[in-house]
């Protein structure tokens, strides 16, 4: 059997989907289709069938998944296991971060790694959902949690802060009196979510955005209240904190890796890169370093 067709079947029995799959592997729609055909073929077997609610693994699909999957976990040890043992930092390294926090403060931090690493080829994926690093969806991820799994080694970077904002203009009219207090929905991640519900249980939140870049837009066109995280709020000067930030939103910004990789050079050297160079900007990512846009709006 030829690995690379199983480890597209792989790649498709975990995302359920032939486009999911294609887009994780970076590969052509119609190229994950037609090589599972190909495998039923020389298998003689049926792998997927089709149902209401989509694919299913048949009992043979099932089986192949797992089998292809004890492969790949010795490819990958071994894939670490030599990395670790090499001398040269020559590689790719495949992070995923959150998309609002990787095109603003961590961009620079990408730039500089590259230009002092010419060698190490930078893969950047944005997502606010998890990734499964056992299974090299990525080799590093940088998300916010208080709660790292415990599988995986963990540097914490940062505390990252959030609070409610709103325009200037708006949250000076319902501190007056002039303007009732209206909130935006926030359905950007589960932190945020859940904080909305909690600040505003008997409030219509009758228009709702699912990316934060749209909660600060809405909220500069004076749409109502909204949380943020601290970096892009305090530095936005069409706003203005509404509420000061309160440790229960706080988030541990951090650097996560499997264990396989702990003695892969180029790994360690990209950690001791974003330690410090986070490090320098942690009063931008708690909330506590006083924004120049603070100033301008007298605050």
């Amino acid at each position: 059997m030829n690995w690379d067709d199983a480890r597209i079947f792989l790649a498709f029995a975990r995302a359920g989907s032939l486009g999911l799959a294609a887009k994780r592997l970076g590969v052509q729609h119609s190229t994950v289709s037609r090589r599972i055909h190909a495998l039923e073929k020389m298998l003689a077997t049926p792998l997927v069938e089709r149902s209401a609610s989509g694919y299913v693994l048949t009992e043979a699909g099932e089986d192949l998944s797992a089998s292809a999957a004890r492969i790949e976990k010795e490819f990958l040890f071994f894939e670490a296991t030599s990395a670790g043992q090499s001398e040269s930092v020559a590689g790719d390294i495949h992070v995923t971060a959150i998309a609002n926090m990787a095109s603003t403060l961590l961009m620079p931090m990408f730039a500089q790694f590259r230009a002092a690493n010419p060698s190490i080829n930078l893969r950047i994926d944005v997502t606010n959902d998890s990734v499964r690093l056992s299974q090299r969806e990525a080799d590093v991820a940088l998300r916010q949690t208080n709660a790292p799994g415990d599988t995986l080694i963990g540097t914490r970077l940062a505390t990252v802060a959030s609070t409610i904002y709103g325009s200037v203009d708006y949250c000076a009219s319902v501190r007056a009196g002039e303007a009732e207090e209206t909130w935006v929905g926030v359905d950007c991640c589960d932190y945020h979510r859940t904080w909305t519900r909690e600040a505003c249980a008997d409030t219509d939140t009758s228009f709702c955005v699912d990316d934060t870049c749209l909660t600060a837009a809405a909220l500069k066109e004076g749409m109502g209240l909204g949380y943020l995280p601290c970096f892009l709020g305090d530095n936005d000067p069409a706003l203005v904190r509404f509420r000061e930030p309160e440790r229960k939103h706080e988030l541990g910004l951090w650097f996560l890796y499997h264990r396989d990789l702990r003695n892969t050079k180029r790994v360690t050297l990209f950690r001791e890169h974003m330690v410090r160079e986070v490090g320098r900007l942690a009063g931008i990512f708690d909330g506590s370093a006083p924004s120049e846009h603070l100033a301008e709006k007298g605050l």
